[in-house]
């Protein structure tokens, strides 16, 4: 059963994919090298920022146990 639901998955992923790049492809005006160099520059920035997101949710919960703390 996880064999089909996995297989599923990466169909869905597989198709999306191609849509993304498709559509980068067309922002290229049919330039592939320009459509993945622009493909790579935003998912580097998305993982950027989603390194800060995960760094300062990191922060806020050291700062919120320390907060937390009763002395007793």
């Amino acid at each position: 059963m996880h064999a089909q639901r996995h297989d599923s998955l990466v169909e869905i992923r597989s198709s999306e994919a191609e849509a993304i790049a498709s559509a980068y492809l067309r922002a290229a005006d049919g330039d592939a090298r320009a459509a993945l160099v622009q493909a790579i520059t935003d998912a580097l920035t998305d993982l950027d920022a989603a390194e800060r997101r995960a760094a300062g949710q990191g922060r806020l919960i050291s700062r919120g146990y320390a907060r937390g703390y009763v002395h007793g």
